[in-house]
């Protein structure tokens, strides 16, 4: 689906944030991404939905190179590829259906009202429908965030720290839902530093742990 091929970026010329990072993100699989602030966590999950462009090796996404890709491709990729951003902002005057309903009407498509029923029941957020969005507690707005990344179904799912504010009982209800992803058969990967929440999710599905350290990507051991 995605892979990094010797992939490396910076923000300033000459000096790479990231470096030669080689990894292939499969149909199916699951994986976390972890490591200190400032490692570059955010910055490698931009550079795989091409949002940032690698100054160095490439990225293919989907069989196709991103340096490659024009704005109606870049387009279609963003399609195949739901983003969970740790900020979650929405249209706070719009109710949270039309919130989470956006990347298809944005897109031209028609909104199938009984699938965004369904979506926002997964999500738990069905009494919700019809509220704004600054009266959502913090995991109700993750919630949100999440079915809005999934609207247009895609094939893999980025989530980038988003149990960062939220309470341990509300992180794995996140969480859970995440795991119901990967177990449909969408390819999920999530940034975060809780270790904790690593642990608990690996008794429930087969993951993959990546650690960014000294710019570069590696397969975290068995001691987490």
């Amino acid at each position: 689906m995605i892979e990094l091929q010797d992939a490396g970026f910076g923000y300033h010329e000459g000096a790479e944030l990231l470096s030669n990072m080689t990894l292939s993100l499969q149909k199916g699989m699951f994986h976390f991404l972890t490591g200190p602030s400032g490692a570059g966590k955010t910055t490698l999950l931009r550079l795989l939905y091409a949002d940032l462009l690698p100054t160095s090796g490439r990225v293919i996404a989907f069989g196709q190179d991103l340096r490659g890709l024009g704005r109606d491709d870049i387009a279609g990729l963003r399609r195949r590829v739901g983003v969970v951003h740790q900020d979650t902002q929405f249209l706070d005057h719009l109710p949270v259906a039309e919130n989470v309903a956006l990347p298809l009407t944005v897109s031209g498509h028609a909104v199938d009202m009984t699938a965004l029923r369904d979506l926002l029941g997964w999500v738990q957020l069905g009494p919700q429908a019809r509220a704004l969005p600054p009266s959502l507690s913090g995991g109700e707005r993750q919630r949100a965030a999440l079915a809005r990344a999934v609207i247009l179904s895609p094939d893999l799912v980025l989530a980038d720290e988003p149990t960062g504010n939220l309470d341990w009982d509300m992180s794995m209800r996140l969480m859970q839902l995440l795991i119901e992803l990967n177990k449909s058969g969408k390819t999920v990967l999530v940034a975060t530093h809780d270790l904790n929440l690593i642990r608990a999710a690996k008794a429930q599905v087969a993951a993959r742990v990546l650690r960014i350290a000294n710019g570069g990507l590696q397969l975290a051991g068995a001691d987490l």
